[in-house]
C-alpha cells in the first residue's frame, strides 16, 4: 500500500472514531417490537413519526437496501449509520461481521455497549481494504457472545 494510500485510510479510521462508537436509542415497546433482530441501515439517524405506525412506516422507507460508497485514493470506502434491534442483550461487546454467499470477508469491532441495551445506534466506517468488494450483495449479521447473531440484514454495496 502506498503512504498516500495508508495516510488517507488513517484519516478516515480516525474520523470514523470521532464519529461516535455505539448508543442506545430511545424507542417504543411497539417499534422495537417491529424490528425485532433487525439491522437498519440508514443515512443518518432514524426519523421520527406522529406515532408508532407511522414511526415504523418512516424507518421501513429510510432503511437502506444498497449504499453508495465513496473513493478516497483509489480506495472504496461505505459510511453508514446503523440501529441494531438485538434478539438479546447481554454483551458488552459485538462484532459487525460481513459475509458474502456465507463466505466471511470482513468484521468491524462494537466496544463500550451497555449490556442491558436491546437497542443500539451508530456510524460505522468500512473500507475495501478490510475486505469488502464494490458491486457486491452482503449479509451483514451483528454477533455477540458465543458466536450468538443478534440483529441481521443485507446490503449491496455500490
Amino acid at each position: 500500500m502506498s503512504s498516500h494510500r495508508l495516510l488517507s485510510a488513517a484519516v478516515v479510521f480516525a474520523a470514523a472514531l470521532g464519529w461516535g462508537g455505539v448508543a442506545s436509542a430511545d424507542l417504543s415497546k411497539p417499534v422495537i417490537s417491529a424490528f425485532h433482530g433487525e439491522l437498519v441501515i440508514t443515512k443518518g439517524d432514524l426519523p421520527d413519526g406522529k406515532n408508532d405506525k407511522d414511526t415504523i412506516t418512516k424507518i421501513r422507507t429510510d432503511k437502506l437496501k444498497e449504499l453508495e460508497g465513496e473513493d478516497h485514493d483509489g480506495v472504496q470506502f461505505w459510511h453508514f449509520h446503523y440501529t441494531a434491534f438485538l434478539t438479546k442483550p447481554g454483551s458488552s461487546l459485538l462484532k459487525m461481521e460481513f459475509y458474502i454467499d456465507k463466505k466471511f470477508v470482513a468484521d468491524n469491532r462494537l466496544e463500550g455497549i451497555d449490556p442491558k441495551s436491546t437497542v443500539l445506534s451508530g456510524d460505522i466506517s468500512i473500507n475495501e481494504d478490510e475486505g469488502l468488494t464494490k458491486n457486491k450483495l452482503y449479509q451483514i449479521k451483528l454477533v455477540g457472545d458465543k458466536d450468538a447473531v443478534v440483529a441481521t440484514t443485507t446490503l449491496m454495496m455500490k
